[in-house]
C-alpha cells in the first residue's frame, strides 16, 4: 500500500517521527483485512485487538521519500495471528522500518477472545500462499 507522508509527520530533525509509522501500519492493516476478508466479518459481533506491537527502525524516512507498506500474516494461531509489516522506500527497495503485531480475535457480544474462524484461516492461507 503506498503511504502518503504529510507535512505534519516530519519532526524537527527532518524525518518522519517514529509515532507516525504506527498510524501508517494501522491504515495498511485495515486495508489488508478488508482486501483479504472482505465482507466475511460481521464487525458488530467480531473484532480484532492488538495484543502486542514492536517496531525496528533501520533508516529514517524523509518527507520526499516514496514509501509503501507491505503487510503479511506470518503466523496463524488458535485465537491470534501475527502480522509482519514493512515500510519500504519504493525506488531503492530499502526497508526503513519493520513491525510485528499480534492480533487477537475478539467476540464483541461475549467481551472475550475467541478462536479464529476456520473460514478466515482458510482465506488467509489461500491469500498468503505460505502458511
Amino acid at each position: 500500500m503506498p503511504a502518503q507522508i504529510r507535512f505534519c509527520d516530519v519532526d524537527q530533525f527532518g524525518h518522519v517521527n517514529n509515532s507516525v509509522y504506527f498510524a501508517l501500519y494501522d491504515l495498511a492493516k485495515t486495508t489488508y483485512i478488508k482486501d483479504v476478508l472482505g465482507d466475511k466479518i460481521d464487525w458488530k459481533t467480531i473484532g480484532m485487538v492488538v495484543a502486542n506491537i514492536n517496531a525496528n527502525f533501520m533508516q529514517p524516512v524523509y518527507f520526499n521519500d516514496q514509501i509503501c507498506i507491505e503487510t503479511s500474516v506470518i503466523h496463524l494461531g488458535n485465537k491470534s495471528f501475527t502480522l509482519l509489516q514493512r515500510a519500504i522506500e519504493q525506488e531503492s527497495g530499502e526497508v526503513k522500518c519493520e513491525c510485528k503485531s499480534v492480533m487477537v480475535m475478539f467476540d464483541l457480544l461475549q467481551n472475550e477472545s475467541m478462536a479464529i474462524p476456520e473460514t478466515f484461516k482458510d482465506i488467509i492461507k489461500k491469500y498468503e500462499g505460505h502458511l
